[in-house]
């Protein structure tokens, strides 16, 4: 396994990158069930119950990590409130789903920028270029906002996106470790503030319940789709990655969720996909290309000419 310190020519193994590819086209497609979900669940209370599934039963099968207890806590704070609870509440009638699946990979920035802070990682050329170009499909959406998509909607969802970004960092931090069981055991630590935000901001007690015996069949199944699908799959297995690598090779991989995103919500949900959608959405991916596949293209270009 190469060394996380070592990014002179460095890309993915291609069974990591296929697993890379797997997470994404969970997450993509993920934001057309949260849009629906969302027709049963209030925000908060369906992130609640997301985590509640996520821990449960899972905890009983598997130790809590030798992690501590700030990690975990900072962990499951960052991606269940800070990226999850707002990414709902954005959603839930402030951004269209196709372009919150492409905001919120702001998160890369967000990512590699802790990296270099914290772990002392080395921006190189090409990833600063690939940052700029993906950064311009983002700028591109900024200046459509509409009656589907608010200036809070995109304020909410790049929040998300930094809430992403320290969830990134810490759980690189935690080591080598089982990171399914560090994603269940952080779980817990999410569920109580979510529960108390939907107490305080989404009627109390009576309108909770009423959610959850109201709820159809479909709408449960999303909660489970959100808990085992995005979150323990999706996450485990991202939080892995991160352990393995360094985050400026990582991090981009989610700039290929907006292609699952927009193409699931306009099939599914029928969001139009006007030029500009098209145009900020190839920015964003041009930018996942550069970082990359570059590296490994440069080496075939030294070793041609050498």
């Amino acid at each position: 396994m190469p060394k996380v310190a070592s990014q002179k020519s460095y890309s993915l193994p291609a069974s990591h990158l296929l697993l890379a590819l797997a997470i994404v086209a969970v997450w993509g497609t993920n934001f057309v069930v949260i849009k629906l979900s969302l027709a049963s669940f209030s925000p908060f209370l369906f992130a609640a119950l997301r985590y509640t599934f996520a821990f449960l039963p899972l905890a009983l099968f598997f130790p809590m990590p030798k992690v501590s207890w700030v990690n975990l806590c900072t962990y499951g704070v960052a991606v269940g409130v800070g990226q999850f609870g707002i990414l709902y509440f954005a959603i839930d009638g402030r951004i269209s789903p196709g372009l919150a699946s492409l905001v919120i990979q702001t998160q890369v920035f967000f990512t590699i920028g802790f990296a270099m802070f914290f772990a002392k990682e080395r921006l190189r050329t090409y990833q600063t270029i690939a940052v700029l170009v993906a950064m311009t499909g983002l700028v591109i959406i900024a200046l459509h906002t509409d009656a589907s998509t608010t200036v809070l909607g995109l304020a909410l969802v790049v929040f998300s996106g930094f809430s992403w970004g320290i969830a990134n960092t810490v759980s690189r931090r935690a080591g080598s470790i089982n990171m399914l069981s560090y994603v269940v055991w952080a779980s817990a630590f999410t569920i109580p503030p979510l529960f108390a935000l939907s107490y305080v901001f989404e009627g109390g007690w009576g309108q909770m319940s009423a959610s959850l015996f109201a709820a159809p069949m479909g709408a449960w199944a999303g909660v489970l789709w959100q808990s085992w699908a995005n979150t323990l799959f999706g996450y485990g297995a991202w939080a892995w990655l991160l352990s393995k690598h360094p985050a400026a090779v990582v991090a981009p991989a989610p700039l290929l969720v907006p292609i699952f995103g927009m193409g699931a919500a306009a099939y599914f949900l029928a969001e139009p996909l006007p030029p500009w959608k098209i145009e900020a959405a190839g920015l964003v991916i041009a930018g996942l290309i550069v970082n990359l596949f570059w590296p490994s293209i440069e080496l075939k270009i030294r070793r041609y000419f050498s």
